[in-house]
């Protein structure tokens, strides 16, 4: 028996071993006698054991959504709404030039610090 039971891929059986802890964790019965009393450890070896049924669904063609021509993100503006736009970008000059002070600030404190060492 292969290390994972008769599963294609180890994250098949993480997937099956979390959801069988799951039901065992609220109050179903166990398909196996073991010694261990961990649930966790008990579903592993059930999924080990190939005690566990489980059925791989497709998606279906509608659960995937296809981008349109253009792509928006955001929310779309109505007539009249201009002052928020001027709002927005009002808020992003104010942090750029938050950053750029800061900035100089920084260069300045370090050009004062290298010339104290000299």
């Amino acid at each position: 028996m292969r290390a994972y039971g008769d599963l294609d891929s180890k994250f098949r059986f993480v997937i099956l071993a979390s959801k069988r802890a799951k039901q065992l964790l609220q109050g179903a019965k166990p398909k196996i006698r073991a010694r261990s009393k961990n649930l966790i450890r008990i579903a592993q070896n059930e999924v080990k054991q190939s005690l566990i049924d489980y059925e791989i669904v497709q998606p279906k063609a509608e659960a995937f959504h296809m981008p349109e021509d253009e792509a928006f993100i955001g929310e779309e503006l109505e007539v009249g709404d201009e002052s928020i736009l001027e709002e927005v970008s009002e808020e992003s000059e104010a942090k750029e030039s938050q950053t750029e002070t800061a900035k100089k600030s920084e260069k300045e404190k370090t050009k004062k610090k290298a010339k104290k060492k000299s």
